[in-house]
């Protein structure tokens, strides 16, 4: 039985470059850093940098939630992410949006009044 999301993986052919990039957008050094694998700790998740994987923007979609999207889509940008998908109110006050990070990889962002941090065990 599944209990909740853990951890999203995402590609970094270069690493140390990765490294730099998400942690000025988390405004936090990784918790984990060896040459294999870079750990961030997010909210009670985990972001994590692998330097052996092929980045993409197809197959899963895991959304990183975030406070204000309008803010941290335009911070995105400005640090070097392309847009995919626009900031879209998609019912019920949430809203959703997508970038490219610069290693080629689908970072989505979801502002989400709905969601109980609280539940999240």
């Amino acid at each position: 039985m599944l209990i909740g999301l853990r951890t999203i993986i995402y590609p970094a052919p270069d690493l140390v470059k990765a490294k730099r990039w998400y942690s000025e957008i988390l405004g936090a050094e990784p918790y984990f850093d060896e040459p294999f694998y870079v750990g961030f700790s997010v909210g009670g998740f985990e972001l994590g940098l692998v330097p052996d994987a092929q980045p993409g923007i197809s197959g899963s979609q895991a959304m990183w939630g975030v406070e204000n999207i309008e803010t941290q889509f335009k911070r995105l940008l400005e640090l070097g992410a392309t847009k995919l998908e626009a900031v879209t109110e998609v019912g019920g006050g949430i809203k959703v949006a997508a970038v490219q990070d610069p290693f080629g990889n689908r970072l989505g962002i979801i502002e989400n009044p709905h969601f109980d941090l609280a539940a999240v065990r």
